[in-house]
């Protein structure tokens, strides 16, 4: 592990020109070590929890006027002597003061080696240190609200709870090894099989919430698809309210993708425009585009299908939602040009799960926004528990929910306790995994690197 108490240093705010910085500095003896070349206060004195005025000297240069902000061990974020130094936001004041405090003794800090060592002097677990670096990153209502939820210790709570119900699961079992002798019964076979269902039950709907964990944390990829002329660069430039894309009478406008970003009920939502589709195509970079479009629809989360009301017929349509059914990725199925359409070609389709939209007079787009929202449960979030939005904790999940249905199956198969302990213990071991309480120093490594440095 890392010396911990080796103090370490790092600018805590974004790098360039700014009116304030802060200069972040952790571990033994870092308060004197500041106070060496702060005139104001003797800081060694002073509590913790405190602001000081002053200035940064050093060999008789004043370099410049500065806020400190001390905290005393265990009371801070690394729960270790911390000292911030808030100064101007010029990038040679910045460099000055951290080289003058590298030049007594500070080394530069590691990406996360902040959070890493607070998680290792048990400031909080794991999932409550990356969740960290996930609020850091939250640019929407949705990924703010679940990474504040992990890092306030929600998702430890359940797994801990978890942990407690699976070790008493264990503890009866081992109970009966211990007196195997007596032929004593701890546990009921019916009884600890109703614990494992419980247990799977909590653990699958952990499992279940990481498709919308996931798309709160990363995005929705939309891919916006249809023949040529359909209106779906129309619809682009409609979601976006600006003309992102050309728009042409001329079928086949569109050669190259073209992807936009925007915030749907707090969800990043990257829609990417598409060449149109069509079975022939005399022109090359029509056809290239197209090759392009099939090959993305294969790497979105959801395709919207744009159909053209206006000139399509019944009979084509029918044969392209036959086409749709055969697609594993999830689809929204798009009438466009409403106000164009027949009314029998509306009537015969209004069975078919459509959203009946016109891009070019953006009616009904809310209607089309608010169907993407259910297809992803995105109503979930409001007053959930717990949504796993971490591929590591999922991967965990899983190899702990395999683990337990080891368990039951060998529960209805009469295996012996000392077989039925084996998972047990498997599942404990990847719920550990997940909070820290069994990692390796690779993993951590690793995790902690992805972080800010300064954090």
């Amino acid at each position: 592990m890392l010396h911990q108490q080796e103090p370490i240093i790092a600018l805590a705010t974004p790098p360039g020109k700014s009116a304030i910085a802060v200069i972040r500095l952790s571990g033994q003896n870092v308060i004197s070590l500041v106070n060496q070349v702060f005139e104001g206060k003797d800081l060694i004195q002073q509590p913790s929890h405190t602001l000081h005025f002053g200035t940064i000297n050093y060999q008789g240069q004043l370099i410049d006027e500065v806020l400190i902000a001390l905290f005393r061990a265990p009371n801070s974020f690394t729960k270790e002597e911390s000292v911030e130094i808030s100064c101007h936001g010029s990038t040679y004041i910045i460099q000055k003061i951290i080289q003058i405090l590298m030049d007594l003794g500070v080394r530069l800090a590691k990406p996360g080696e902040f959070t890493q060592r607070a998680f290792l002097n048990g400031r909080f677990d794991l999932v409550q240190a990356e969740a960290v670096a996930d609020l850091i990153a939250a640019d929407t209502t949705l990924a703010h609200h679940t990474a504040l939820q992990q890092m306030r210790g929600g998702f430890s709570t359940q797994l801990q709870s978890l942990r407690e119900k699976l070790i008493h699961v264990g503890a009866l079992l081992e109970l009966e090894l211990d007196f195997a002798e007596e032929d004593v019964a701890f546990a009921d076979k019916t009884m600890l099989e109703k614990l494992v269902q419980e247990l799977l039950a909590m653990i699958n709907n952990l499992i279940e919430s990481f498709q919308l964990g996931n798309v709160i944390k990363n995005g929705l990829p939309i891919i916006i698809v249809g023949k040529p002329n359909a209106g779906k660069s129309t619809l682009l430039n409609a979601l976006l309210q600006e003309e992102r894309a050309i728009v042409s009478p001329l079928p086949g406008t569109t050669r190259d993708l073209i992807e936009a970003e925007i915030n749907i009920g707090g969800i990043h939502c990257r829609f990417i425009d598409t060449a149109g589709l069509r079975e022939h195509t005399t022109d090359t970079i029509e056809a290239i585009g197209i090759a392009r479009t099939k090959q993305r629809i294969q790497q979105a989360s959801l395709i919207l299908y744009i159909f053209d009301l206006a000139e399509e017929s019944l009979s084509n349509i029918q044969n392209t939602l036959e086409e749709l059914d055969t697609v594993a990725i999830p689809c929204i199925k798009v009438g466009n040009k409403l106000d164009c359409a027949q009314t029998n070609l509306l009537e015969a389709l209004s069975n078919k799960d459509f959203v009946f939209i016109s891009a070019a007079k953006r009616h009904n787009l809310n209607e089309l926004e608010n169907r993407i929202l259910e297809l992803f449960h995105l109503d979930r979030i409001v007053g959930a528990d717990t949504i796993v939005v971490n591929a590591r904790h999922h991967e965990s999940l899983v190899k702990s929910h395999d683990a337990l249905s080891a368990v039951l199956e060998g529960i209805s198969q009469g295996l012996s306790n000392e077989l039925l302990m084996i998972d047990i213990k498997k599942a404990l071991y990847h719920l550990g995994e997940i909070t820290g309480e069994i990692t390796t120093e690779d993993l951590l490594d690793d995790l902690f690197s992805k972080f800010c440095i300064g954090k």
